[in-house]
C-alpha cells in the first residue's frame, strides 16, 4: 500500500514554492521581460525547484517500487490539476483563460510542469536505483 498521506503532505511545500516562483515572475521577470518570455523564464525555475525539491522527497520518502513511484507521479501530477483548475475557477477565470498557459503553439511552455510532476519521481527513483 502506498503512503498516500506521506506524498500528500510532501506536495503542498510544491504549492509554496510554486507561489514563491510566482512572485518571482510578477516582481523581478516581467521588471525586465515581456509577459511571455517571463512567463518562459518562470516556467524554468519552477522546473528546477520542483527538480531538487522532488529529488530530496524521493530520497527522503523512496518509493517502494518503479511502480509506486509512477503512482507517487500521477497522483502530484492530479493533484496539481485538481488545485490550479479549481483554485483557477473559484477566482473567476474562464477555461479559455486557464488552458491559455498550455497552448505550446502561442509559446507558452507550462504544460512542462504537469508532465514533469509525472515523470520525475519514477525518473529520481530509477536514478537512485541504478
Amino acid at each position: 500500500m502506498m503512503p498516500f498521506l506521506k506524498y500528500l503532505l510532501a506536495w503542498f511545500p510544491m504549492l509554496l514554492l510554486a507561489i514563491a516562483n510566482g512572485a518571482l515572475r510578477e516582481f523581478v521577470f516581467k521588471k525586465y521581460v515581456g509577459e511571455l518570455t517571463a512567463h518562459q523564464l518562470s516556467t524554468f525555475s519552477l522546473l528546477i525547484l520542483f527538480a531538487i525539491y522532488i529529488g530530496f522527497i524521493i530520497k527522503w520518502i523512496p518509493p517502494a517500487s518503479a511502480n509506486q513511484a509512477m503512482l507517487v507521479g500521477l497522483f502530484w501530477l492530479g493533484l496539481t490539476l485538481l488545485f490550479e483548475f479549481g483554485f483557477g475557477r473559484y477566482r473567476g477565470n474562464s477555461w479559455e483563460k486557464l488552458f491559455a498557459d498550455y497552448n505550446l503553439l502561442k509559446g507558452r511552455l507550462w504544460m512542462l510542469l504537469p508532465l514533469w510532476l509525472a515523470i520525475a519521481p519514477y525518473l529520481f527513483f530509477k536514478l537512485r536505483n541504478r
